[in-house]
């Protein structure tokens, strides 16, 4: 039997993509790149889209429109972009409900594992539990005592279902021994707003864009979920400080394509996204919202992030019963 040298395969399939390059780079760039983001403006997900956005545009020499299609705790973006032609010209920007929904939803309507080209992970972020500034709670300890004197009355919103500040809400429960009544909004933006208002106490908001209303007096911090002070809150303690033990939850917004990308386009677009994450403005904005750039890596680095994560939230939902509903 036949068999090509392994240092030969890599030769010709390096050529190949560099003559399919040239076409490939014409191709794209008759069109926009259309950054599909699963959560509505106002939240975290869209903060991050917009923030890359013209920088990725620039490094990829196109126009990248920023379409948000929220809903279904990001499925209906998610099945939009799985169903595209892996052209390169449709990406998604989700959030780290990504990598719960294979084990909060008995059925997707796409396969979380196949039918996607992990691209980047732009950044991790903490996340902060805020109240209305009126609430009675002024530290986190307060608040335990409130849910605990009141079993299943105290409530926090959420992003949705599976959202990063749902599983935060739900990690607190297990290491308080608390019963709080979760109320999932159709994003984080809505979830803030409510939360202003004093329809719903609490929310485990994402720093980014809580940041300003926090510093505006909107919203009260209570304290970070990282296992370290946040950059933009230094005087706000973590939950562990605030004695809730072993507790730590980030949010990150993962950038995928459709299955089937030509590994040159492949290549292009991570590329792109690295070099728009470098830019002074886009890493200086991270870092004041206490965010940390993804660590780069190996090639495949952004696959293993991400099982880990899948493997990590399975546990959680299945030991909290965390349902859809």
């Amino acid at each position: 039997m036949f068999r090509i040298n392994p240092n030969r395969r890599q030769w010709l399939q390096a050529t190949t993509a560099a003559l399919a390059w040239p076409a490939i780079a014409r191709a794209q760039s008759d069109r926009p790149v259309t950054l599909v983001v699963s959560y509505p403006a106002g939240g975290g997900a869209d903060l991050m889209a917009r923030l890359i956005a013209p920088h990725l545009g620039r490094a990829l020499g196109q126009n990248v429109v920023v379409d948000n299609k929220p809903g279904a705790s990001g499925q209906i973006a998610a099945q939009l972009v799985a169903r595209a032609a892996p052209d390169g010209n449709t990406l998604l920007l989700d959030a780290s409900s990504f990598a719960v929904n294979p084990s909060l939803f008995a059925k997707l309507p796409y396969d979380s594992d196949t039918a996607f080209t992990p691209l980047a992970v732009l950044a991790l972020f903490p996340n902060v539990l805020v109240c209305t500034p009126s609430y009675e709670a002024k530290t986190v300890k307060d608040v335990i005592r409130l849910a605990k004197a009141k079993p299943n009355q105290l409530a926090y919103a959420s992003s949705g279902n599976g959202s990063a500040q749902h599983l935060a809400g739900a990690l607190f429960e297990d290491r308080t021994s608390t019963q709080l009544v979760h109320v999932p909004y159709k994003g984080g933006g809505p979830a803030l707003n409510d939360v202003m208002a004093g329809q719903v106490p609490l929310f485990f908001a994402n720093v980014a864009s809580s940041l300003g209303h926090i510093q505006g007096g909107k919203l009260r911090p209570l304290a970070v979920t990282s296992r370290r002070r946040a950059r933009a809150l230094p005087e706000v303690p973590t939950l562990e400080e605030s004695g809730v033990s072993g507790y730590e939850v980030l949010e990150w917004n993962p950038v995928l394509a459709p299955a089937g990308l030509a590994p040159a386009l492949k290549t292009r677009l991570t590329q792109a996204l690295r070099q728009a994450l470098g830019e002074p403005e886009v890493l200086g904005r991270i870092r004041n919202l206490s965010g940390e750039a993804f660590p780069d890596g190996p090639e495949g680095q952004v696959v293993r992030f991400l099982k880990a994560q899948q493997a990590q939230w399975a546990r959680v939902v299945r030991e909290r019963n965390i349902t859809s509903g």
